[in-house]
């Protein structure tokens, strides 16, 4: 059984961890509570968010069925601290796939430390799910 994040998710009025001048119920908290995404940025912010507060559920949910693994490990020693969305292809309401390049900056036991990717992003039964990073 995968741990829990309730200690670390934000209350409905605290600041969104995606970096948007938003809060978090407005923001990310709107679709992990099940709401679908407009588009891959949209979803690329609210899964950096559910890495954040530990939303398994979120994740495994908006992940393709080809590429999804059976459970997220999360590190207690993890605390993802910030995102730059970089650039974004594709994505919007009328594509059925895109791309989005972010930079996630990220405390390891202390250590500060950060991770850039291109993820890759489609609709699935219409909805956007994380594919994969490009060049894996």
């Amino acid at each position: 059984m995968s741990r829990t994040s309730r200690s670390r998710r934000p209350r409905a009025g605290e600041p969104c961890p995606c970096g948007l001048p938003a809060v978090y119920g407005d923001c990310c908290g709107r679709f992990h509570a099940g709401r679908s995404a407009p588009t891959a940025e949209a979803l690329m912010r609210s899964r950096f968010s559910a890495f954040a507060v530990e939303d398994e559920a979120y994740l495994l949910r908006t992940w393709h069925p080809s590429t999804r693994p059976g459970r997220v490990d999360f590190d207690s020693g993890m605390r993802w601290t910030g995102l730059e969305i970089e650039a974004a292809t594709g994505g919007s309401p009328i594509h059925t796939d895109g791309t989005v390049t972010f930079r996630a900056r990220y405390d390891y036991r202390g250590q500060p430390g950060e991770m850039r990717e291109q993820s890759r992003f489609v609709r699935h039964e219409g909805a956007w799910v994380y594919l994969d990073a490009v060049g894996e």
